[in-house]
């Protein structure tokens, strides 16, 4: 169920959907593989992700190679967390402060806008996002 669904309190209010960057309803990045902090295939986020899961982006060889040279090895799998390690054109929920890392390093990866929470935006300025949005008419 997803997470807008949930009726928190057993029938108190439900809590409001999450917003994307552009002020619209969250939507889901990936579900193959299974991203995000909560492994529900959406870039939402709480005050546990510390790690602010929260840019939808899709990965190329380029940026898995230097996030790898960076110590974040996303393309080897590890089967005990379920992790099938990622490949080029996988989406995946990326921590806000890697994604602008990889920015400043000139090594950023594409970006699903529609998916993207509004929480990136305390680490990535939005035009910054939109320069490397693959969802913008």
């Amino acid at each position: 169920m997803p997470l807008d669904d949930q009726n928190w309190g057993g029938g108190g209010p439900r809590r409001a959907p999450s917003k994307n960057v552009l002020g619209g309803k969250l939507e889901d990045c990936s579900l193959s593989p299974v991203t995000g902090f909560f492994r529900n295939g959406c870039c939402d986020t709480s005050a546990q992700d510390v790690g602010s899961h929260t840019v939808c982006c899709v990965t190329t060889e380029e940026f898995l190679s230097y996030s790898r040279r960076v110590g974040n090895d996303l393309s080897t799998p590890f089967p005990e967390y379920g992790f099938p390690g990622l490949k080029p054109g996988d989406r995946w929920c990326l921590c806000a402060p890697r994604w602008q890392q990889a920015l400043e390093a000139g090594m950023a990866p594409k970006v699903v806008l529609r998916a993207t929470h509004e929480g990136a935006l305390a680490y990535c300025a939005l035009e910054d996002l939109k320069k490397y949005a693959i969802d913008l008419a």
